[in-house]
């Protein structure tokens, strides 16, 4: 999906803006404005990566934790490896799947999205939420290359701080 946003100072910047691309021809349905008192950056489905990060990294630990300790478990007793002879031979098999679980929870947050909730990430919705939690309004058209480039044409007049495109992947 093409999505084309612009960042206005203002609430009357802003409506102005989105009944010029109405008098356009631009569908209610194919735009919106976010902000204070219109929608939300979520309810539009600027999806926030760091919330979604932390959702897949549970999730895959939720299965890779006890799938690492079978995996450990099952490792142990099959090949038979004495590492930890203090503790005997069942024991020995259940350390080996305590350490494959955490093996499975390390994989759930490299894998999962963990690292981009460390160190951050480039994703391109962030800097717009930003600009939302700093008062502007965004005035957001979806849809194809044709109509952004009409609504481009338009939100130019209104001297946008920014106007930026970018393109999601629909599943």
């Amino acid at each position: 999906m093409n999505y084309l946003i612009a960042v206005l100072p203002d609430r009357i910047k802003a409506e102005e803006a989105y009944t010029a691309l109405e008098k356009a021809g631009i569908g209610q349905d194919r735009m919106g404005i976010l902000g204070k008192g219109y929608k939300t950056a979520d309810e539009f489905g600027l999806i926030d990566p760091n919330e979604q990060a932390k959702k897949r990294a549970i999730a895959m630990a939720f299965w890779l934790v006890p799938f690492g300790f079978v995996a450990g478990y099952g490792f142990d007793l099959i090949t038979g490896l004495d590492t930890f002879s203090w503790a005997g031979e069942p024991f020995n098999h259940i350390i080996g799947g305590f350490l494959g679980a955490i093996g499975g929870g390390m994989g759930s947050f490299f894998v999962g999205g963990g690292i981009v909730l460390s160190i951050g990430n480039k994703n391109e919705v962030l800097p717009y939420r930003n600009y939302l939690t700093a008062g502007k309004y965004l005035v957001v058209v979806k849809g194809s290359e044709i109509l952004k480039i009409q609504a481009t044409n338009i939100l130019r007049q209104f001297n946008p701080e920014t106007l930026d495109g970018y393109v999601t992947s629909e599943y």
